[in-house]
Formats: C-alpha cells, sequence, structure tokens
C-alpha cells in the first residue's frame, strides 16, 4: 500500500541527504536479483535509522532480521568507536551478498552476522543493548521484544518496521491472518508497557519506536 503520494515519497527522498554509493549499489542488486525486494528498507527509511542511530550514539545494536543488510549498514553509521552491531537471520542464501556488501561498506569490524534463530541469540548477546531493529517474521515479534525489553539501557530505543502492515491492521478481528495479529499486539503490548514511551511513525510501512525509560 502507498500510504502518501508517490511524487511526495519523490519530493522526500531528495531532500533526505545522499545515501553512500555502497547503499545505492546494494538496492539495485537487491532489486534485480533477490526474492520480494520491497523488504528492503530503502533510501528515506534508511537515512531516518541512521539519524536515530547517531541520535542514540549506540555501543551495542541488535538487528532482528538482516535480509541483504541495508538497515544494518544505516544502523551501524552511528555506532560510537568500538561499538558493534549484531545482526541476526538465518536465511540460507542471503549471507554472502550481506558479507560483500559489509566489506564494500568497511564495516567488518563493526559488524557481526549471525545465522541462528533470534531467539536462541539473543540471550547470549552482551548487554545492555542500546538500539534494538525488529525487522523480522511478524509472528515473532511480540516473542521478540519480550526478549529484548529486559536487556535494554534506560534511554535505548526499540524500534520495529511494518507495524501498519499495508493497513491490513485496521481491519476487522475476525480478517486478521496470524501476521497481522501478531503485529497488533506488538504494537497493544508496547503501546501498554510503562517501561518505556512509545510512538508509531507512518513511514513507508511503518516503524513503531519505543524509547526506554
Amino acid at each position: 500500500m502507498q500510504f502518501i503520494d508517490p511524487a511526495l515519497d519523490d519530493y522526500c527522498e531528495e531532500h533526505s541527504g545522499q545515501e553512500p554509493w555502497y547503499l545505492s549499489e546494494l538496492a539495485a542488486e537487491t532489486r534485480e536479483k533477490v526474492h520480494m525486494p520491497q523488504m528492503l528498507s530503502g533510501h528515506l527509511q534508511g537515512r531516518f535509522l541512521s539519524l536515530l542511530s547517531h541520535l542514540v550514539q549506540p555501543k551495542i545494536i541488535v538487528e532482528v532480521g538482516t535480509f541483504t543488510g541495508y538497515s544494518a549498514l544505516c544502523l551501524a553509521e552511528g555506532l560510537v568507536k568500538g561499538g558493534m552491531l549484531n545482526t541476526i537471520d538465518i536465511d540460507p542464501y542471503l549471507p554472502e551478498m550481506v558479507h560483500r556488501y559489509i566489506e564494500k561498506a568497511g564495516m567488518t569490524d563493526r559488524i557481526t552476522m549471525h545465522h541462528r534463530p533470534a531467539l536462541e541469540v539473543i540471550p547470549t548477546l552482551p548487554a545492555p543493548f542500546d538500539l534494538v531493529f525488529i525487522d523480522a517474521d511478524k509472528q515473532n515479534y511480540p516473542n521478540y521484544y519480550d526478549a529484548v525489553i529486559g536487556r535494554m539501557r534506560p534511554g535505548g530505543l526499540i524500534i520495529a518496521d511494518n507495524v501498519l502492515w499495508s493497513g491490513d491492521v485496521l481491519r476487522q478481528e475476525k480478517e486478521h491472518n496470524e501476521q497481522t495479529r501478531a503485529l497488533v499486539e506488538y504494537a497493544r503490548r508496547v503501546n501498554g508497557d510503562p517501561r518505556v514511551e512509545p510512538l508509531i511513525v507512518p513511514l513507508r510501512d511503518g516503524l513503531m519506536l519505543a524509547r526506554v525509560k
């Protein structure tokens, strides 16, 4: 679903800073070679993620859902010296592509890839987490939130993508599929959690931000 006029979307991109060359190449290769390229964060959302990361100044970032690595590279831009982004995915085909672009970006010392289920990896990572980005299987969003919230530092930020789900979250509950139900539950759980300050930003398919108090 296109939430705003495509011309306005183009205008926003044109006035939101230039993405690094390696991200332009990654986006083009994703669109050309990878199934469901619409899963890519893209220019505007990528610049937004980079801005948030710079504001948080994280030492430890956890990303649940790597895809082709675009969002990881954006988030890693804001890491403090010596910081690390841990990105987690179980896709068997994309790691070579992701690693190739991590090398192009000169970020091999800042990004660690994990190829196991996220709920197994998260408890093994060093904490506290400063920034978490959730963009994986929607059914597990509530579980991912539960896995990270107790390991966040005060002032840390949890970001979840696709929380508007092309508008399906507004359908009657009886029309919800498993993914939509999980996304609605995620929004309810985060909004009702007194430990965080939540905000949904209607950028692309919706980002839900939760700042840890």
